[in-house]
């Protein structure tokens, strides 16, 4: 009698360290999932790189649109023959013309710094002290008496022609970043990620 009630001991003992250990196990994790997602990064990091697609299909020639892509602005101007053509005139009066000093895909290190010449693309953000540069795509407004367009930042007075490149003797040390970029269609730009074929 003495020998089955310790048997039967040794089964509640038993029985008991397995509930304690599957309990504790429970609760190791419990106590770990919010640890461990805690590490994931959150929504807003997660978009913060993503790539945005831009919808270009209402874009007129002669105006500029903006989106937003990792908190900057990226401006999307479709530019008239005109405008294209002031590039020329202005190249001699450039700090970096060809953009060997400054920040741009391979596929955008041309007179236009564009895939395609009509669209130009660039992080609206001067190269100087950040601040964010105004549309001046005539003369008048105070821009010198042979501007031919493109864009002035008011902060230290820097000048940009219609491709982002800095004038000569600025305080801009180069010429405004161009985004990796590619065409989806002719209607979509994905802003963020590369063209290598330069489409």
């Amino acid at each position: 009698m003495s020998v089955q009630k310790e048997g039967c001991g040794c089964k509640r003992r038993r029985n008991l360290l397995l509930a304690t250990s599957a309990v504790g196990g429970v609760g190791l994790v419990a106590a770990a999932v919010p640890f461990v997602a805690s590490m994931a990064p959150s929504e807003r990091a997660r978009t913060a790189g993503a790539s945005v697609v831009a919808d270009i299909s209402n874009l007129l020639p002669g105006e500029k649109m903006v989106v937003k892509w990792r908190g900057n602005p990226v401006w999307i101007l479709r530019r008239t023959p005109a405008m294209i053509d002031s590039l020329d005139a202005v190249a001699g009066k450039l700090s970096d013309p060809d953009s060997k000093n400054s920040v741009q895909p391979s596929y955008a290190q041309n007179k236009e710094r564009a895939i395609k010449k009509e669209y130009f693309v660039a992080i609206g953000i001067c190269t100087h002290l950040g601040c964010s540069p105004s549309d001046k795509f005539g003369p008048g407004g105070g821009m010198p008496a042979d501007w031919t367009g493109g864009f002035f930042c008011p902060c230290h007075s820097t000048y940009f022609d219609l491709a982002g490149r800095v004038f000569k003797d600025q305080p801009a040390p180069t010429n405004l970043e161009i985004p990796p970029h590619k065409y989806l269609s002719d209607t979509e730009i994905l802003i963020g990620e590369d063209d290598s074929k330069g489409a």
